[in-house]
């Protein structure tokens, strides 16, 4: 029988047994964290010879570079042959970089604001406005360069094979001070849809009326499976390549939940022209990023295949974490017809969206039984969720144990705040 179709005095009832059960989860002193997608220390120790024999005093890359010294602004070639089966780009389509693909995005808007871009008419903090679509829920860091560097941020609803295009065409047609969007194609952040071969297409057939409008394409989880089926989708440069417009995107991408997050690599693609444009920019600001890491993680992985292999090993330990999730919402909601979620087939994230009105009752009932989740509105732009439904699960770094009792204490959360909304 559904929540709503209790009777009053039985949803009273209802209140008060769950919120019983809470008050018990406070008193065991738990601190779960289910905040951010975090690799789990056991996902960490997969990489660990990376940081052993890996080298063994070996330093010199196959073309002869000495990884220890100055030089190679955009990467060693072994590094970039790691990234271009991953990304989809050819070898001078590829700028390898810090640990941080987060990092290479930040500095790329950096650059446009200070400098513009390859085919700006003016840097972009020239203008009066600069406006930035957000396709939403989406990714909280995204949303938060887009505020640090004062950009008006445009929510763009997210369809179930991607951004709504029919919103995303209409507005870069006609607004010149929207100079980009952000994406994450495969697996969202975090609702792990996968951008199907239209909404690609259609990308790639946008007619922005700026003339330096960027696709900031982040593939952060492109060969993070959670099933035997690896997500294929087009490749936006390819297409762009099609339509004439391949400056259009910027392809993003890092080993950050590969090996290390601390410790990985990020690179950023591209078309020759924007990576050359972009290295003539970044000359000014670094000679070299760190070479020896990049051999590192050459050798360790060695090449694509090489990480496709590695990746099996983080499914093995993220997939009964993510089937947990979805087992728990399925036997403590579904047949109270409380809230939907995600069932991704890859990813970091399960997204939830509960009654209307409640998503932030919900982390602050589980924060105060020792759960902390992302609050609440955080896959929106400004931290603002306009119906106060969705929250974002991330079941990673837990272990499986605490996991349960986590989802245990989420689910509770949820009954509460659901009936208390029922009783108002």
């Amino acid at each position: 029988m559904k929540l709503s179709e209790f009777s009053k005095t039985d949803l009273e009832k209802f209140y008060k047994d769950e919120t019983a059960k809470l008050e018990e989860y406070k008193a065991l002193g738990l601190k779960l964290d289910m905040s951010r997608g975090k690799p789990s220390p056991e996902q960490l120790d997969l990489s660990n010879e990376m940081l052993t024999h890996c080298l063994d005093g070996d330093h010199i890359s196959e073309t002869g570079v000495d990884c220890r010294n100055y030089g190679v602004l955009d990467g060693i070639y072994e590094a970039k042959r790691l990234f271009m089966p991953m990304m989809g780009v050819g070898r001078y389509e590829i700028i390898i970089g810090g640990n941080s693909s987060l990092q290479l995005m930040y500095d790329t808007l950096a650059r446009a604001m200070l400098l513009g871009v390859k085919g700006s008419p003016e840097p972009w903090c020239h203008r009066k406005t600069v406006k930035w679509l957000c396709p939403a829920p989406g990714y909280d860091r995204h949303f938060a360069i887009c505020e640090a560097f004062g950009m008006e941020m445009i929510t763009v609803p997210m369809l179930e094979d991607g951004p709504d295009m029919d919103v995303v065409e209409k507005l870069v047609s006609e607004d010149e001070d929207i100079k980009g969007i952000w994406c994450v194609p495969r697996y969202a952040n975090p609702t792990g849809v996968v951008y199907s071969d239209e909404v690609v297409k259609r990308f790639a057939s946008l007619n922005p009326k700026a003339p330096d409008f960027r696709i900031y394409w982040d593939d952060a989880y492109c060969v993070h499976d959670l099933t035997d089926e690896h997500a294929e989708i087009l490749n936006i440069l390819d297409e762009c390549k099609k339509t004439g417009k391949p400056d259009m995107p910027l392809i993003f991408a890092s080993t950050s939940k590969i090996s290390f997050p601390g410790g990985g690599i990020a690179a950023v693609g591209g078309s020759e022209e924007n990576m050359e444009f972009m290295r003539k920019q970044m000359s000014y600001q670094i000679i070299g990023y760190d070479k020896l890491n990049q051999l590192r993680h050459a050798k360790f992985f060695k090449d694509y295949d090489g990480i496709m292999e590695h990746m099996k090993k983080h499914r093995a330990i993220l997939k009964p974490k993510f089937d947990l999730v979805v087992e728990t919402l399925e036997r403590e909601l579904a047949p109270l017809g409380i809230g939907t979620w995600s069932n991704p087939k890859g990813g970091y994230f399960v997204s939830f969206d509960g009654m209307e009105g409640t998503a932030k009752r919900i982390v602050s009932l589980c924060k105060d039984a020792g759960v902390t989740m992302t609050g609440a509105g955080a896959s929106f732009p400004y931290g603002i969720d306009p119906k106060d439904t969705n929250i974002r699960i991330a079941p990673s770094y837990p272990s499986l144990e605490e996991l349960g009792k986590a989802m245990e204490i989420f689910t509770v959360a949820v009954k509460v705040a659901t009936a208390e909304r029922l009783l108002k």
